[in-house]
Formats: C-alpha cells, sequence, structure tokens
C-alpha cells in the first residue's frame, strides 16, 4: 500500500487487564509492523498498557482487533481507544517507549 493513496490518522489505546510483563508492548510492535502502522507502545504506572498508532483506517481497525485478542499469556479486560492528532515525531516507525 503505498502512503499516497492511503489517508493516515491516528489512534490512542489503553489496554487494560494482565498486559504488563507478558509481552504485550512487542506483540504490539509486531502487529504494528505487518500493519504498516507508525507510533508507539508503552508501560503505564496504573498497569495498563498506552498504544498510539497512526496508519490507514482500515488498519488501524485491524489493530484494534489484535489488541484485543493480545499475546499468549496475557488477559486484556479492555481496550479504550480515542481519537488523537498525528505527532511527526511517531510517524516514520513503531516503536517501545519506556
Amino acid at each position: 500500500m503505498n502512503e499516497a493513496g492511503a489517508s493516515r490518522q491516528a489512534a490512542r489505546y489503553f489496554v487494560s487487564g494482565l498486559v504488563q510483563g507478558v509481552g504485550y508492548r512487542f506483540f504490539a510492535r509486531q502487529i504494528a509492523e505487518q500493519l504498516r502502522l507508525a507510533g508507539f507502545a508503552k508501560n503505564l504506572s496504573d498497569g495498563r498498557v498506552e498504544i498510539y498508532a497512526i496508519g490507514p483506517a482500515e488498519s488501524l481497525a485491524a489493530f484494534r482487533e489484535e489488541l484485543n485478542r493480545g499475546p499468549e499469556g496475557s488477559m486484556v479486560s479492555s481496550v479504550a481507544e480515542e481519537d488523537a492528532a498525528i505527532d511527526s515525531r511517531f510517524a516514520k516507525i513503531f516503536s517501545i517507549e519506556r
């Protein structure tokens, strides 16, 4: 898919449940790379994982489905989603933040 042909948007996800210490951020990065999304994943001090993703709406919808599933060993209880502005600092790759 070429970048010029797909309108990009951004979304922020807050994933709750057993999602820290189970490879969730690395799972999110792997799925994001498969879907050619940019952004980041990071652990929050309250036990959730925050994920910010940039890409076409269809890819973000597929990403959300995978976030609900999570990696083996995780137990996702909810994924809250909100629209976000595109932040050019995170527009090139998907990273794991500390």
